[in-house]
C-alpha cells in the first residue's frame, strides 16, 4: 500500500469488517472530496449526497481495494465516477469552471500582484484570474483533471497515473499541454 503507518492499519481493519475504522477514513477525506465533487457538481446539497454515496461505494467496494495505490486514490476514483454518473444521469454537464477563483492564483504567477493592491494591480489580477478560468474551462476534460490534480490536490505524477488509468507519461503530456494552454491565453495580459 502506497501509504503506510495508521492509515494502512485503518484500511486493513476497515476491509476485516471494523465499521469505525471506516467511519475514521471518511472523517479524514471527507471535506477533501467534498471539495473534489464541488468542481463538478454546483449544488451543494447534491455535493453531499454524491459524497455520500462515494463513501457509501467505497465502504462496499472494500474487500476488492488491493492496495496497489493510495487509499485516497482509489477513493479519488470512485467520487469522480459517482459524479460523473450523478451528472448523466441529472443530463447536465459537469461544471463550468471546476476551479474557483482563489485557487486559480495558483496556475498564475502572480504574487507581484498581491504586493499592492492599487486599483490598476486589482483589476489586472482580476483579469488574468478570469483569462486563467476561461483557458481551464476550454481544455479538455483530461488536460482539465490532470492539472486539477497536480496544481489544486497537489498529487503526484504517479497518483495521478493511478486516478487516471494512464501511463505517467501521458499525466506529464497532459500536464505539459494544460500549462501551455493557460500560458498562451495569459501572454497577452502579461507582455
Amino acid at each position: 500500500m502506497a501509504d503506510g503507518g495508521p492509515e494502512r492499519l485503518l484500511v486493513e481493519r476497515a476491509r476485516a469488517g471494523d465499521r469505525r475504522a471506516f467511519d475514521l477514513l471518511v472523517l479524514k477525506y471527507q471535506h477533501r472530496l467534498v471539495k473534489l465533487i464541488g468542481r463538478y457538481v454546483r449544488d451543494h446539497a447534491e455535493v453531499l449526497d454524491v459524497a455520500q454515496d462515494s463513501f457509501i461505494k467505497a465502504y462496499r467496494a472494500l474487500p476488492n481495494f488491493r492496495a496497489e495505490s493510495a487509499f485516497y486514490t482509489w477513493l479519488y476514483r470512485i467520487a469522480i465516477n459517482t459524479a460523473k454518473n450523478h451528472l448523466a444521469s441529472q443530463s447536465r454537464r459537469v461544471a463550468e469552471s471546476a476551479v474557483d477563483v482563489e485557487d486559480a492564483e495558483q496556475f498564475a504567477g502572480d504574487s507581484a500582484l498581491r504586493e499592492m493592491a492599487t486599483p490598476e494591480r486589482l483589476l489586472m489580477r482580476d483579469e488574468v484570474q478570469q483569462a486563467v478560468m476561461d483557458a481551464f474551462d476550454e481544455l479538455p476534460e483530461e488536460l482539465r483533471t490532470a492539472i486539477t490534480l497536480r496544481e489544486i490536490d497537489g498529487m503526484s505524477y504517479e497518483d495521478i497515473a493511478t486516478a487516471m488509468e494512464c501511463p505517467i507519461g501521458t499525466v506529464r503530456s497532459r500536464i505539459f499541454r494544460a500549462r501551455e494552454a493557460i500560458n498562451r491565453r495569459l501572454e497577452p495580459l502579461m507582455g
